[in-house]
């Protein structure tokens, strides 16, 4: 991970949407011959688009009341337990119309998109029932379609147990995989599956049980685990041959050894605990150290990470997780294309990819892990296109806001 090529006075040579050359100017100038396409200076440095592998963009509004509780002392459990944190956002999406739900998540998406983040993956989850859960899912496909970057759907209605089950957990386990599973892989609606494996939400079993059904429908499976509480998440991941495991801020000696054994890519979310004022990171050296692949991603959501930039995370990463810069680069681009099952199209700047690429405005690539909080974005392509930039800020939360 620590593998990172720099190039100086360096061009990419872009075509039909893919990178088809990429090297010093003056070889890439050549090889684009006389009927060169347009050329576009830029100052700063390339890089790879970002993969955004872990977000929950898909919601109705902001929950500033956790965000209150959370500052008087009270506990991700208790806020959950009366009726804020998830629940509170079930409530809101299950409220809000398709329509408006698509509006408010694209000028999120957007925002993400200027700040690196060219593929991003996107869950449900905040519906838990399945009218909603497919409604999340329909905007993530009617957005796919309409703007520049890309979306990797996947369902997640094993997020919470909704308040209608809570005395009936094994009936909504049940519904989980003899319904909204089947109803989401019949109409391909998501590519892969998520189950938040915690105590208070869903128990290692169960998640077994619901990823393995996913699974038999042609779902990859992922699964939050071992966040705020070790529960042998990472290790169960493994065992599933997930495509991630997400969070490990509470990960085990033995999930940290299964991980390094496993294909699994192993995403922490650094911006989620700094939010939740976590002093407990997920231990990213150890997972290195034990060959481990890890990716970093924005965890964007209403209640827990309102993180919308790939660079914080990194600069988060490199200050928080002991991260290296270019180990920090490889998480947000080649590891996170991994977790997600395109690393073969994307994350790289080589001939044959996909052309997504941002442009940032630094004079060491360092830099896009170093100003905390600042966005040196100033240009992306994605597919070979230039992205026009937003004429004004977008709004994050519901319109009309006080």
């Amino acid at each position: 991970m620590a593998e990172l090529e720099v190039l100086k006075d360096a061009a990419i040579l872009m075509d039909a949407g893919r990178i088809v050359a990429v090297g010093p100017y003056a070889d890439v100038q050549r090889a684009a011959g006389s009927g060169a396409p347009d050329t576009v200076e830029v100052s700063g440095v390339l890089f790879p688009g970002f993969v955004d592998c872990h977000t929950h963009a898909v919601f109705a509004a902001p929950r500033l009341g956790d965000h209150e509780r959370r500052s008087a002392g009270e506990s991700y459990a208790a806020i959950l337990a009366a009726g804020g944190g998830i629940l509170e956002s079930v409530r809101d999406v299950r409220a809000c119309a398709e329509d408006e739900l698509a509006e408010l998540t694209a000028a999120r998406l957007l925002t993400l998109l200027w700040h690196g983040s060219t593929t991003v993956e996107v869950k449900s989850g905040y519906g838990l029932d399945l009218a909603t859960e497919l409604k999340q899912l329909r905007v993530v496909r009617r957005l796919a379609a309409m703007l520049p970057l890309s979306l990797v759907p996947t369902f997640m209605g094993a997020h919470a147990v909704p308040p209608e089950f809570a005395s009936r957990r094994a009936d909504y386990v049940r519904l989980l995989c003899d319904e909204m599973i089947p109803a989401v892989a019949h109409e391909r609606l998501a590519v892969a599956c998520d189950v938040f494996c915690e105590p208070g939400a869903f128990t290692p079993e169960e998640t077994r049980a619901i990823l393995s059904a996913a699974q038999r429908h042609g779902l990859a499976a992922r699964l939050h685990a071992d966040e705020l509480e070790n529960s042998g998440g990472a290790e169960l991941g493994a065992a599933l041959g997930a495509r991630s495991a997400d969070h490990l801020a509470a990960i085990s000696p033995a999930g940290i050894v299964a991980l390094g054994s496993a294909p699994t890519v192993a995403v922490l979310l650094p911006a989620t605990m700094v939010f939740l004022g976590r002093a407990a990171q997920a231990p990213a050296r150890a997972l290195i150290a034990a060959g481990a692949a890890v990716a970093l991603a924005s965890d964007f959501n209403p209640g827990s990470s309102p993180t919308v930039g790939l660079p914080l995370v990194m600069a988060l990463a490199v200050s928080q997780l002991g991260v290296s810069h270019a180990e920090a680069v490889v998480a947000t681009t080649v590891n996170a294309a991994a977790a997600l099952d395109c690393a073969g199209d994307r994350g790289q700047l080589a001939p044959g990819f996909r052309a997504d690429v941002v442009a940032c405005e630094v004079a060491d690539w360092r830099e896009v892990a170093f100003w905390l909080g600042g966005n040196r974005v100033s240009a992306v392509w994605t597919a070979g296109s230039a992205c026009p930039a937003p004429p004004a800020p977008l709004s994050l939360g519901r319109h009309g806001a006080a």
